[in-house]
């Protein structure tokens, strides 16, 4: 009776034969070498795009150029295009067998992660030291951050029109960047206060150097030693960085964990390990019945707001832009489209820690090495911000994902009242669209590395293919 009515979800490691967990191996190999690549959200759109080219994926723009050239044509099944939104967003297309006003299958992701930015101004000199000061990004433990070897990415157009583009840390011949932290023979008082209140936002300025220029400058001489090697490497003056995107994080690479290469802990997971199994979904997709739509936005960590973001219009206007590249129909066609479409909200999920029991639930969480996870709804305690999924939606997937003998599991955050959070499931809900969360289980999510399983990745793959076809 137990074995018929009782639901029970085995180890993905137990389950999968030895070929299989071969295929997970090689293709936790390549997740590695694409998040490593993928530093930035800049750097990981751009990776998005080189992977949709290779593929034949081409540009909305090219598109529309090659329309012209033969007298304007219709999108027909099959075509493959791309769209990018300000080099933080791209929405990659594949026309289905389908009018799109039928409905089209999305799947939808954010590239962005937690992280320290540099304020507009940020270099100083203080005790013979040379620092930056840094404004977080995202939710963030503060004191992670401290004593951690950390690169700087970023962009800068300099006031001629020049785009400068710097990585420094990443290379093993680099510098590392710091931030340094209290000894603990002087640590008391600091011990004293709560982990919010040990490392202050204000404290986490990052070490830049010690050295000074010997002729002159007998004020802030370390500093002008600091704005001299950027001057001369890279052409920039202290006003440059006032107009910048910098950023900082961990240093190094994506790195296997445990000693049996069943894990792979890396900066930025959440939610760069979702945007690579959707970017594999619809890659070598051929024409699926309806079009199929891989959505990789910006600013989710803060909200998912500005035009970069889930909640501008870019979505919306690429789906408008296609209906009329299609049908040359009205703006009565997106709203039917949207209405008639399906989407899963690509998100990591909170997996139980058994280090951690006191905060979750271990009959509705998920776990690692048990596959997919499907969250129902989101939100804070008593689902404040959630999108709550529709049970027709809910099992239309379950029938879908038995079809493709996909291993799925269903778990929430954590206690009910225990907090909670949010991703772009309620944005995408707001088109009238069904949605529901489903993506990659996680521990330590936000740390400056976090880990996930090869085989949750992989059946998350497995799982947004499916979605697809």
């Amino acid at each position: 009776m137990k074995k018929e009515l009782f639901f029970k979800t085995e180890s993905l490691w137990k389950t999968l034969e030895d070929e299989k967990l071969d295929t997970v191996q090689d293709f936790g190999e390549s997740y590695k070498s694409f998040i490593d690549k993928s530093k930035t959200e800049r750097k990981c759109i751009k990776e998005i795009i080189e992977e949709a080219k290779a593929d034949g994926f081409i540009s909305f723009e090219q598109y529309q150029g090659n329309g012209e050239k033969n007298g304007g044509k219709n999108l027909q099944g099959g075509e493959k295009l791309y769209f990018i939104n300000k080099e933080k967003a791209v929405i990659l297309v594949v026309v289905g067998e389908e009018p799109m006003e039928s409905g089209v299958n999305i799947i939808g992701t954010h590239v962005d992660s937690p992280r320290l930015d540099l304020k507009p101004f940020p270099f100083y000199e203080d005790s013979e030291l040379a620092l930056a000061k840094t404004h977080y990004y995202g939710g963030v433990k503060k004191y992670q951050w401290v004593t951690m070897p950390l690169a700087m990415h970023g962009v800068i157009t300099k006031e001629n029109g020049e785009l400068v583009e710097i990585t420094i840390g990443e290379d093993p011949s680099d510098p590392i960047l710091m931030i340094s932290d209290l000894l603990p023979h002087l640590s008391k008082d600091q011990m004293d206060k709560k982990m919010s209140e040990g490392i202050t936002g204000e404290g986490l300025n990052v070490l830049l150097g010690n050295r000074r220029i010997k002729e002159g400058e007998e004020k802030e001489g370390v500093k002008a030693y600091l704005l001299q090697l950027l001057n001369q490497k890279y052409g920039l003056r202290e006003e440059d960085f006032a107009f910048a995107e910098i950023q900082l994080v961990p240093a190094g690479g994506a790195r296997d964990v445990g000693l049996d290469r069943s894990m792979i802990a890396a900066y930025g997971q959440d939610d760069r390990v979702c945007a690579y199994a959707e970017l594999q979904a619809i890659l070598n997709l051929n024409t699926p019945k309806k079009t199929a739509m891989a959505v990789f936005v910006d600013k989710e960590e803060v909200g998912s707001i500005s035009n970069t973001g889930m909640e501008s219009k870019f979505f919306e206007n690429t789906l408008d832009e296609l209906l009329f590249l299609q049908e040359g129909t009205t703006r009565l066609s997106i709203r039917r489209a949207l209405n008639q479409s399906r989407a899963l909200s690509g998100d990591v999920m909170s997996a139980f820690d058994p280090n951690f029991p006191e905060v979750l639930d271990p009959k509705n969480s998920c776990y690692l090495g048990k596959g997919v996870n499907i969250s129902k709804y989101t939100g804070s305690r008593g689902k404040g911000g959630c999108n709550d999924a529709n049970h027709e939606f809910l099992a239309e997937l379950r029938q879908t994902f038995k079809n493709h003998e996909i291993q799925w599991q269903m778990g929430e955050l954590g206690k009910v009242d225990q907090g909670g959070g949010g991703t772009i499931a309620y944005i995408i809900g707001n088109y009238n669209t069904e949605v529901v969360d489903c993506g990659v289980p996680m521990l330590s999510m936000h740390a400056p590395m976090e880990i996930i399983s090869k085989v949750d990745l992989y059946m998350t793959y497995l799982a947004y293919r499916a979605f697809y076809l």
